[in-house]
Parts: C-alpha cells; structure tokens; sequence
C-alpha cells in the first residue's frame, strides 16, 4: 500500500504572521498513520513555516533547475536545501501557461530536486479545450513523457505526481470520482510504459481540482488516488482541519 500525501496549495498567498497563525491551529492535528498532510507556501513564508512544522510536511511552490546565475527573482535547489525544505511543487499549469515552464524545464527541475533528496511533486494536466476534444490522454502522456525523461525507475518511490485537470483548478468544477479515478489510472499506466510496473506501483499520484470537504473521502477512496493537492481549501484552517480529519 502506497501512503497517502495531502498537500495544500497556497499559491500567491498569506504573509509570515498568516502562515505561523496557520500553523498554530493546523500543525497539532495533522497525524496519521495513513500518511503525510503539509502546505506548498511562498519563497517568502518557507523559513517561518519550517520553524513552526512539526507535523505538516513543508513544500516550496517552484524552483530553478540551475544552482546559481544570472536568474533574476528565481530560487535555487540549494538554498531550498538549506533551509531544509523536502518537497517542491514544479509543474503546476499556473507555472506552464503564464510563466513559460516547459517538459523540459520540469525534467531539468525534478532530476535536481531528487539529486538533492527533495521529493518533487509533479503536476500534469490538460486544458478544458483539450479535455472536451478527447485529447486527455494525448496530454497527459506527452507531459509525463516529457516531465519524466531518464530519470531512473528506482527514483518514482520519491516522486509525486498531481494530476490536475485545469478546467477545475479554481473554477469551482471538479472532475467526477470516475474521470479523477481513470486518469489517475491513466497516469500510472503511462509511468509502467515508461520505467516498469514496479515504479507505477511506487509512484504516489494525486488528483487536483476544486478538492475540498466534501469530497475529499470519495476521491481518497479510488484505487490509484494516492492523495490531493488542494487550493483554496487549503487556505482557511477551519477547512484543512476537515479534510485532515476525514481522512485520517
């Protein structure tokens, strides 16, 4: 059995007194023998967070795949690694459709982030467009494809992948159970095609996409969802509170 990762996104979100008020009232409570809960904060929270975790699992939201240079505003694996940060989001469509990032930026990102024994949660998706024109599967391959190219078999124990369809990332629409549970199914297919059964079988995948109480237990309870990655639920305590204990 796979353990279970739940993440919060926050995006472009809370400041330092906000992120250890969080913390304060969340922290205490994310303990489960079924596996990991944690945040994906800003560069600019990550310290104030590290300090006040004890429980909740710390992720940056994005990283550069050089270790120093001439990258105006970026943020190197190194200085993660020093403040002691474990996971990092690379990936997400955000980060695709305004800022550029590319498959090849992504595999560039994940092979230094495991180098460095960071855990890289990985996200894939498609476009509402794409979605309503049957191409779910042609994206989601050519991402994990491209996102996962000549990293070693062993190393997907230590990867995670979110897949979240961006027609329900902050849209209020989520997909149904069946299309989350398919195309997560979906995804472990593809990463057998690519590195062997034993990865897929390793591999943690999440699904993404207006996650929130109300249906966290539905999707937690499909074969090949593996955890979530949350957005705005995220946010407020009160509401990751409620996930955490309804999936303990």
């Amino acid at each position: 059995m796979r353990d279970q990762i739940i993440v919060g996104n926050w995006k472009m979100n809370k400041n330092n007194a906000e992120t250890k008020a969080f913390f304060e009232e969340v922290d205490a409570k994310a303990v489960s023998d079924k596996g990991l809960y944690g945040v994906g904060v800003p560069f600019t929270d990550l310290k104030t967070a590290l300090d006040e975790a004890k429980n909740l699992i710390v992720a940056a939201e994005n990283v550069h795949f050089e270790d120093s240079g001439a990258f105006t505003g970026e943020v190197s694996v190194p200085m993660l690694e020093e403040l002691g940060v474990k996971y990092c989001i690379i990936g997400h469509s955000e980060r695709r459709q305004m800022f550029g990032d590319t498959n090849e930026t992504v595999n560039k990102k994940a092979k230094k982030l495991l180098a460095a024994g960071i855990t890289p949660i990985l996200c894939i998706g498609e476009t509402e467009e794409e979605y309503d024109n049957g191409k779910t599967k042609d994206v989601i391959t050519e991402e994990l494809k491209g996102s996962l190219a000549d990293i070693a078999p062993e190393e997907y124990a230590n990867i995670v992948l979110a897949y979240e369809p961006i027609w329900a990332i902050g849209t209020g629409k989520s997909a149904s159970v069946e299309i989350a549970e398919n195309c997560c199914k979906l995804v472990r297919d593809v990463v057998k095609d690519i590195a062997g059964e034993d990865a897929a079988e390793k591999v943690r995948i999440q699904y993404g996409g207006s996650v929130k109480p109300g249906n966290i237990v539905e999707y937690m309870a499909q074969p090949d969802i593996d955890g979530a990655l949350i957005g705005g639920a995220s946010l407020k305590p009160d509401s990751f509170i409620e996930i955490i204990e309804k999936t303990k």
